[in-house]
């Protein structure tokens, strides 16, 4: 058996919250817990064959709950930012949460997926270890329409790859954005800045934002500016460049606009860590990246660890942020009775 599973803590309802490890043939092995399907580590080798653990994250039930940061929770029904709070569909006006920037809507809160136990099923299948999480959503859940059946599954590929992959049927129609918020450290969680790590992404353009980090709209070229990651660079070289995109997020926390097909599952961004010689590919068939920095980061993390601003980043596959409002952006709206089915890779490699 490749996966097994342990009592990670509990509720305050007295609900007993569950912890899934999947290990495969080389000694790669990837945690789990039914708590918001979070996913809570990531062991993989440097140059050297040490293993270390990449992934940001929270050991106890209580900080996952309640500390900042959403570290390697599943978001949705919708990831990112809404403006104002409210889209409209079908001549509705639906109102969600307020809990960014005093009028928008963030990863669909105040009432996060995190806070809820999922159904679970882990099994060995010819991919590899998978462990699969199950969630219904009632009409009116975080404010969305429809009643939701979501599927979220994890497979731990012998080629040390973990792939996600995500599924929702609704009976109306609705919203479909999820991610992952995972927060990578290649280096290892515990080690502190990522600024030399350096970082590939497939885009041309990025969706430039206002200072709440809500997209106008427009669609503004990489070349030429601090967001340019068409070459291999590292995180630090223009982080504290003097332009507006990045003054106002803090760094970098930015959708980039992906180049790959509509839909096609293909190579969208690569981190290098050349100190330990371990690196990331991520595959994804989503139209955009969020490529976040950690800059508002903080905590106790795993071992003790107390998380600080730019020690980890984030790749969270999406729907470009406020596509609910932006017509011209791909479309996040699922209609009633179809299936959204997208797919996430995360390739770990030695240099």
């Amino acid at each position: 058996m490749a996966w097994k599973k342990e009592v990670f803590g509990t509720l305050e309802n007295g609900g007993q919250v569950d912890k899934y490890i999947l290990t495969n043939k080389n000694g790669v092995s990837a945690a789990f817990t039914n708590l918001g399907g979070i996913w809570l580590s990531m062991v993989v080798p440097d140059r050297e064959g040490n293993m270390g653990d990449v992934l940001l994250g929270r050991d106890t039930v209580e900080r996952c709950l309640t500390l900042s940061g959403h570290l390697g929770e599943i978001v949705g029904r919708n990831a990112n930012r809404i403006g104002d709070a409210t889209f409209t569909l079908n001549g509705v006006t639906y109102a969600l949460g307020i809990n960014s920037a005093d009028r928008n809507n963030l990863h669909s809160g105040p009432d996060y997926y995190r806070s809820r136990l999922w159904d679970t099923k882990a099994e060995d299948t010819d991919e590899g270890t998978r462990i699969t999480f199950s969630l219904f959503s009632p009409d009116g859940d975080q404010g969305y329409p429809g009643n939701a059946d979501i599927l979220v599954s994890y497979t731990l590929t012998e080629d040390n790859s973990l792939r996600l992959d995500y599924y929702m049927k609704a009976d109306g129609d609705t919203v479909a954005n999820f991610t992952n918020h995972a927060y990578f450290n290649l280096a290892g969680h515990e080690s502190g800045s990522v600024l030399k790590q350096k970082v590939w992404i497939d885009a041309d353009y990025f969706t430039v934002t206002d200072k709440d980090s809500i997209p106008t709209g427009e669609l503004v070229p990489v070349k030429g500016t601090p967001m340019d990651f068409t070459s291999l660079k590292a995180i630090g070289q223009e982080i504290g460049a003097d332009y507006e995109p990045l003054i106002f997020g803090k760094g970098y926390d930015h959708n980039w606009a992906l180049n790959h097909p509509a839909g096609q599952l293909s190579l969208s961004v690569k981190a290098v860590d050349e100190a330990s010689g371990r690196g990331m590919e991520v595959y994804t068939d989503l139209p955009g990246v969020q490529f976040y920095t950690g800059n508002m980061l903080d905590g106790t993390g795993k071992d003790g660890v107390e998380y600080k601003a730019r020690g980890g980043y984030c790749f969270e596959t999406q729907h470009y942020p406020d596509a609910v409002n932006k017509p011209q952006f791909p479309s996040p709206f699922l209609k009633a009775g179809e299936e959204y089915r997208t797919t996430t890779i995360y390739h770990f490699t030695v240099l």
